[in-house]
């Protein structure tokens, strides 16, 4: 009885404010709102609310929300569980790590012949420690 009561004051709150709205000649906006005010006495009607308020306060209602929360839980739970144990054995994990297959391997390798030289010898190795002497210069072009 509470329910359909506030339901009913917002809609009629609403027209009040759509009707000053249309006197300011915002005739779009004014019946923008009196839609808006028509939904809570809309739902009234279809008895939306009163199932909606019956359920928020009942028990049973209740009860059975943590039921339905209890079984996702349980199904969560065991679809983890089984995708880890899964990890090991699994022939789709084997299948993804080992990528696409190429068709011809041969074919699509690239040419490594005469053309390619060992290391450039103007670059340095990697443990001389000229790793972060580009950085280190932009550094110092910038004075930080």
């Amino acid at each position: 009885m509470i329910a359909e009561t506030v339901c009913s004051a917002v809609s009629a709150a609403g027209l009040g404010i759509a009707v000053v709205t249309a006197y300011r000649k915002r005739y779009l906006a004014a019946a923008r709102l009196a839609a808006y005010s028509l939904v809570p006495v809309g739902l009234v009607m279809t008895g939306v609310v009163g199932w909606l308020a019956g359920t928020a306060l009942s028990p049973t209602a209740w009860a059975g929300f943590g039921l339905l929360g209890a079984a996702w839980l349980l199904f969560a739970g065991t679809r983890a569980v089984e995708r880890r144990r899964a990890g090991a054995g699994s022939g789709r994990k084997a299948a993804r790590q080992a990528g696409p297959e190429a068709v011809a391997p041969e074919a699509s390798a690239p040419s490594l012949g005469q053309g390619r030289a060992a290391r450039p010898a103007s670059r340095p190795a990697a443990g001389q420690g000229d790793d972060f002497s580009d950085i280190e210069a932009i550094l110092k072009k910038h004075g930080i």
